[in-house]
């Protein structure tokens, strides 16, 4: 049971890791950036919830849809004021302002909530599943998890494939030039993408911190990580490669603590995505692109 426990937990912080990466992968296969502040867009999502609930007395539910539509802006701002005007910049001017972005934020929150961490309440209100005569405790929080990521998943398929604004992110992220000549608005097909991006942050934030029930300005930068690493290991640019990538990571992080060792499970993780890298460099649903010269 021991091993079915564990599989379900992998799987459970794997799926988080996954709404995390498709923020990354859907960044840079329609923008071609790497979007370094996403891990601390999660960390203001899980405090706009912390402060909706324990001091503004929201219900659950009204929280988290504030703090969707509060890091929906915020995403939006960011492409404004700090990418947009970087749009034809080289891509190291891009990644030195997605750092800077990723500092600003956390010094403010560091500024408005202070350091000590906050102990987050869960707001998941599904009740514990106990099979196997009560051997196996499936939590609420990993039947919520698992359950909402599917339905991320499959929702942005449907919208990516079968909506004008999802064919309009798939000719952006094929070729701008001939997007824009087609009619396609580039710049609100981008500003469309870091919104859905960080709104699904928010999503994430609320998981992790339900699961792992302690927030601080720092809380997002570890998962952030690793969820970039996940959106690599998957294909980064590919949704379904997000989501592979994401469960596989979170699997093998709790079975590398379970098994191997607690303080390597980070070192074996990274130490898989290398090997992966190596034998397939475009990730494992990645494609490779060929470019004319």
């Amino acid at each position: 049971m021991d091993f079915v426990s564990y599989l379900i937990n992998g799987i459970s912080l794997g799926s988080v890791y996954a709404i995390i990466a498709l923020g990354y992968t859907m960044v840079y296969g329609i923008a071609k950036m790497l979007n370094f502040a996403h891990g601390d867009v999660i960390m203001v999502g899980s405090y706009i919830v912390f402060i909706a609930v324990n001091s503004m007395g929201l219900p659950s539910v009204a929280a988290i849809g504030l703090s969707i539509v509060v890091c929906t802006l915020l995403g939006i701002t960011i492409e404004r004021l700090a990418y947009k005007p970087l749009r034809g910049a080289p891509s190291l001017a891009v990644l030195i302002t997605a750092i800077g972005v990723s500092y600003l934020l956390q010094n403010l929150a560091l500024l408005i909530w202070g350091s000590d961490p906050k102990s987050f309440k869960s707001v998941v209100t599904i009740p514990a599943l106990h099979l196997a005569g009560g051997e196996l405790v499936i939590t609420g929080e990993s039947i919520a998890t698992i359950l909402v990521s599917a339905l991320i998943m499959a929702a942005l398929m449907l919208f990516v494939n079968h909506t004008r604004m999802g064919h309009a992110m798939l000719a952006v992220s094929e070729d701008k030039g001939a997007a824009q000549l087609m009619g396609v608005n580039v710049n609100a097909t981008i500003s469309l993408t870091f919104a859905i991006g960080s709104g699904l942050a928010a999503v994430a934030g609320v998981l992790l911190c339900s699961a792992y029930p302690s927030l601080q300005p720092t809380t997002g930068a570890m998962p952030g990580i690793k969820a970039f690493t996940a959106a690599v290991f998957g294909g980064i640019g590919s949704i379904p490669g997000a989501m592979v990538g994401g469960i596989l990571l979170g699997v093998i992080e709790i079975f590398g603590k379970a098994y191997i060792s607690t303080q390597l499970a980070d070192a074996i993780v990274f130490a898989v995505l290398i090997v992966v890298l190596l034998v397939k460099p475009t990730g494992l649903l990645g494609k490779k692109i060929s470019e004319k010269v």
